[in-house]
């Protein structure tokens, strides 16, 4: 692994913990509930853009391919129909 590919996987690391942080926020105090002029909700989008933006990274950098990338979506779809509730019509 070289230098640029390891700084894009520790971004993105950092980024996932500040995706969890954001969720974490919003399950305490609620989406709506504001904090420094922000809510939890426009906190939650603003990290899960930086982490978008750093998945696209480690596409551009070749650490993954796209079409891995996708078969890994689609078979995490699979699973989630599966064996969660959130496809489910009646899911509270």
């Amino acid at each position: 692994m070289n230098r640029i590919e390891k700084e894009v996987l520790l971004i993105t690391q950092e980024e996932c913990a500040e995706v969890v942080q954001a969720i974490s926020k919003c399950f305490r105090f609620g989406l709506d509930d504001s904090y420094q002029g922000k809510t939890n909700r426009e906190s939650l989008v603003l990290e899960l853009g930086d982490l978008q933006c750093m998945i696209d990274l480690i596409k551009e950098s070749k650490l993954v391919s796209t079409n891995e990338l996708n078969e890994a979506v689609r078979s995490k779809r699979e699973r989630l129909q599966k064996w969660s509730n959130i496809f489910r019509q009646n899911a509270a």
